[in-house]
């Protein structure tokens, strides 16, 4: 280090007690004032205790039960992306978008621990919590983990960044399959071998990644009828 040049240095400590007393201390602060919040405005506590108990399962397996069509559906998978009204969950097959609306309960299934092991997503950068503290923007911009991890996207935003992915919509009236091509503050567009269908996002229950072959298979089966 030359000697004009300034040492690099963390910001002093948030609290004047142990590391783990303050984890567990703002933790219960954050539980006390989301039940507050809550019960001030009852219209907000599904969206928000759905949020939190997301957060709190990052990257760990979930059971994801909602109602679609009149019929119980459950997902399972793990937590990937918790947006501001979306859940997104991920499994050896596919992925799954889930709006908070369309979900009846969340829950861990059996057997299943209820830690998550930091090991199998840890973002292995010596100079991370470094680079978060003097150059947070920088940082989160560049890596897609840590936008999904810092800002909640809407479902919108969230499929926008998916677009030409080809995916099953389901509404409580119809399925669709298509390619995502755009989507506005209201709607979602797929199109199809050049055809495009317009999906209102208030009325998807769920929307999850089909493979090529499901989709011939479909066409097959549709020409031989």
């Amino acid at each position: 280090m030359q000697d004009n040049e300034l040492p690099i240095s963390f910001s002093s400590p948030t609290s004047a007690v142990s590391s783990e007393e303050t984890r567990v201390l703002t933790e219960y602060i954050h539980q006390k004032n989301l039940f507050r919040i809550t019960k001030q405005d009852e219209t907000l506590r599904k969206s928000l205790m759905l949020k939190q108990f997301f957060k709190l399962k990052r990257n760990q397996q979930v059971l994801v039960t909602s109602v679609i069509k009149e019929a119980t559906v459950t997902n399972e998978g793990k937590v990937s992306t918790i947006g501001r009204d979306f859940v997104m969950v991920t499994n050896l097959k596919k992925r799954i978008w889930i709006p908070y609306t369309a979900i009846e309960s969340a829950t861990i299934p059996f057997g299943h621990p209820t830690y998550s092991d930091s090991q199998q997503h840890y973002i292995y950068d010596n100079q991370l919590q470094q680079k978060l503290v003097l150059q947070f923007g920088d940082t989160v911009a560049k890596r897609e983990e840590l936008i999904r991890q810092f800002f909640e996207e809407s479902l919108q935003t969230n499929l926008y960044s998916w677009k030409d992915l080809w995916v099953e919509v389901k509404t409580d009236q119809k399925t669709h399959v298509g390619k995502i091509k755009n989507t506005s503050k209201k709607e979602l567009f797929l199109t199809r071998f050049k055809k495009e269908k317009v999906i209102q996002l208030n009325e998807v229950r769920s929307l999850s990644t089909v493979r090529w072959f499901s989709i011939l298979r479909g066409l097959i089966v549709k020409k031989g009828r």
